[in-house]
């Protein structure tokens, strides 16, 4: 058996790895955009949106727009999520962890 006050200082370790990483992620934010630019969303690594920017001239068609949110608001969400995943794995990769489990 590994030693175990080794196992708790790792645990530690990991556990204000992840804090900063959390804390990192409040701040980094992704952008993402749909209509060819006429709908922009800033979100942070924690999922928070920053920022939507609508152009003036796609707000003629309502149904349209709102696809258009819904569609920036997703792809940023999705990279937010990867943004994410991104600096966990390195943490993962770190502790020499499995892919995947943190």
């Amino acid at each position: 058996m590994k030693d175990p006050l080794k196992m708790i200082r790792q645990m530690q370790q990991m556990q204000d790895r992840m804090a900063k990483v959390q804390a990192e992620l409040d701040t980094e934010t992704v952008e993402a955009s749909a209509g060819g630019g006429a709908v922009r969303v800033v979100m942070t690594g924690t999922q928070k949106v920053v920022s939507v920017a609508i152009d003036p001239a796609a707000t003629g068609d309502s149904e349209m727009l709102q696809d258009l949110v819904v569609a920036a608001v997703n792809e940023a969400l999705e990279l937010s999520k990867q943004l994410g995943a991104a600096k966990m794995q390195a943490i993962a990769s770190g502790l020499g962890l499995p892919p995947g489990l943190v």
